[in-house]
């Protein structure tokens, strides 16, 4: 896999922190896997984390009030 920013090929598996602002609250999930590229740190992330995150979005929606932190691993 190459990386989109600085088209370095290797990407290596990890863990990153994802952000979200919503309507109602800025959610920070923690431990999120993806590829990350080990020169310019981005980091990409599969379809299924992806679905998980929006998931996590979806049910935080309705309960969070300003700002939420979760940690992927316990949600997943």
């Amino acid at each position: 896999m190459r990386c989109l920013i600085c088209k370095d090929e290797k990407m290596e598996n990890s863990c990153t922190t994802y952000f979200a602002q919503m309507s109602n609250c800025y959610v920070i999930i923690e431990n999120v896997p993806c590829m990350k590229c080990p020169q310019c740190g981005e980091g990409l992330f599969n379809s299924s984390v992806l679905e998980k995150i929006e998931d996590i979005l979806e049910s935080l929606e309705k309960i969070a009030s300003k700002i939420f932190i979760m940690d992927y691993l316990r949600a997943a």
